[in-house]
C-alpha cells in the first residue's frame, strides 16, 4: 500500500508544475490548451499499453466506469474553467481546492476504510495552509455577483473528489483505461473550444514545449499515477497530502522567479507538511498488522 500511495503522491508533485507550465503557454485559450494537453496524455497511455501488452482478451469495462472517468477528467476542467470565467481566481481556486478535504471525509464511506481523527485534522491543516497561499495572506469576500462562479468551483471540487472516491470502487479496472478518459476529454475540450473560444495557437517553440510538458506530466502521467494510487494506496493520506500541490506550485514559481517568497509561504509550508505527516500517521504499520491478522 505504501508504494501505491507514493505513486499516487507523484501525481500531486506533477500537478505542482501546472501553474508554471500553463503560464508559459502564452495566450492559448483554456479549452484549446486542455484539448492539446489531453491529446498528449492520450499518446502516453497508448505508449504504455503497447509497452505492457499482454496476451488474451481484454476485460470489458462497465459503462459506469466510462461515465465516472470521463465526467471526472472533463467535468473537473470544464467547471474549473467556467468558475474562473465567472469569479475571481482567488475565491474560485480556494473553493475548488476543497476536493482533498472531501476525499478524506468521503473515504469513511468506502468499503474497508476507516476515517481517523488524524485524517480530518491533517486535511484541515492542509486547507488552512492552502488558504494562506491562495489568498496571499489578504482578505477575500464572497460577492453575490460571483455566485455562478462560486457554484461552478464547488461543483468542480465535487466532481474530482467523487471521481477519486468512485475510482476506488473499481480496483479491478486497469489504470490503462485512463487512456480513453483522456482521449474523450481531449475531444470534448476541442468541441468546447470551437463553441466558446477564439483559436490562438502557441506562438513560439517554447510555448509548444510548455504545452507538451503539460501533456506529459500535470495533464498526462499525473492522471495515470493518481488512478493507481487511489485504487491501491491509502486514499485518506493521498487526500490530505494533495494540499501539497499549491504549496509545491508556489515554491516552483518562486524558484523560477515568477513569485515572491513571503512569511505566509513559510507558514503554509509548516501547516501543509505537518498536516500531511499527521494524516499519514501509522500508514507504514497497517500492512504489517494485516499480515499478522492473516497469519492468525
Amino acid at each position: 500500500m505504501a508504494r501505491a500511495t507514493l505513486i499516487g503522491f507523484s501525481a500531486v508533485v506533477m500537478w505542482a508544475l501546472l501553474a508554471l507550465l500553463t503560464a508559459r503557454t502564452g495566450a492559448v485559450p483554456p479549452f484549446l490548451l486542455s484539448a492539446l494537453s489531453f491529446s498528449v496524455a492520450t499518446l502516453i497511455g497508448l505508449g504504455m499499453r503497447l509497452a505492457t501488452r499482454v496476451s488474451g482478451p481484454a476485460q470489458p469495462v462497465p459503462p459506469i466506469v466510462w461515465l465516472v472517468g470521463i465526467a471526472g477528467l472533463f467535468g473537473y476542467h470544464f467547471f474549473y474553467f467556467t468558475a474562473l470565467r465567472n469569479a475571481p481566481a482567488v475565491e474560485a481556486s480556494l473553493i475548488a481546492y476543497l476536493w482533498p478535504l472531501l476525499i478524506v471525509l468521503g473515504s469513511a464511506l468506502m468499503p474497508g476504510e476507516r476515517l481517523g481523527w488524524h485524517h480530518i485534522a491533517g486535511a484541515l491543516l492542509g486547507l488552512a495552509g492552502t488558504v494562506l497561499i491562495v489568498t496571499k495572506g489578504g482578505g477575500f469576500a464572497f460577492e453575490s455577483r460571483y455566485a455562478l462562479g462560486y457554484a461552478m468551483a464547488g461543483v468542480c471540487a465535487l466532481f474530482w473528489s467523487g471521481y477519486s472516491l468512485l475510482s476506488r470502487r473499481f480496483q479491478a479496472v486497469p489504470t490503462s483505461t485512463v487512456t480513453w478518459f483522456c482521449a474523450a476529454t481531449a475531444v470534448l475540450s476541442a468541441l468546447c473550444h470551437l463553441a466558446l473560444e477564439q483559436t490562438v495557437w502557441p506562438a513560439s517553440t517554447s510555448e509548444w514545449l510548455a504545452v507538451t510538458g503539460l501533456g506529459l506530466m500535470p495533464v498526462g502521467a499525473a492522471f495515470y499515477a493518481w488512478d493507481y494510487g487511489v485504487k491501491r494506496g491509502n486514499i485518506q493520506v493521498l487526500g490530505a497530502a494533495s494540499y501539497a500541490a499549491p504549496l509545491l506550485s508556489t515554491l516552483i514559481l518562486i524558484a523560477a522567479g515568477a513569485a515572491e517568497a513571503t512569511t505566509n509561504i513559510v507558514a503554509a509550508c509548516l501547516l501543509i507538511t505537518f498536516g500531511a505527516a499527521l494524516a499519514a500517521k501509522n500508514m507504514v504499520f497497517k500492512p504489517k498488522r494485516r499480515r499478522a491478522d492473516e497469519v492468525a
